[in-house]
């Protein structure tokens, strides 16, 4: 399964390392792509859910490429915002609050972004 390649502008446009990796082995992407799909398929979790599981998963990695992507998927799958902050919130007494509140700009970022109207 390739992915459709998409325009430059385009605000769900894969990472450009995703592209990179999609270019250079496409025969891993396509079975990562199967993989994650059969993942995310294997329970009754709609959408959004799942990505704010993701979301949740990345707060807690600290890993800010992945806090941004999975909380754009949560909102364009309707995801309300302010869910996407308490998953921030939820995580601080765990992972402390340096690092929420890293999660909490990453995740206004994306809301943020989201939310500019596109050209």
């Amino acid at each position: 399964m390739k992915r459709a390649p998409q325009a430059v502008d385009d605000p769900v446009r894969p990472p450009q390392s995703w592209q990179r990796l999609t270019e250079r082995y496409p025969d891993i992407a396509a079975a990562y792509d199967v993989f994650s799909d059969v993942c995310r398929q294997s329970g009754p979790l709609d959408e959004a859910t799942v990505a704010i599981v993701k979301l949740a998963v990345s707060v807690g990695r600290g890993a800010s490429r992945t806090v941004h992507s999975h909380a754009k998927k949560a909102l364009r799958n309707g995801a309300d915002p302010q869910a996407l902050r308490q998953v921030a919130l939820v995580a601080l007494p765990t992972i402390g609050l340096p690092a929420a509140l890293d999660a909490l700009k990453w995740i206004d970022e994306s809301i943020d972004e989201r939310s500019r109207p596109q050209d």
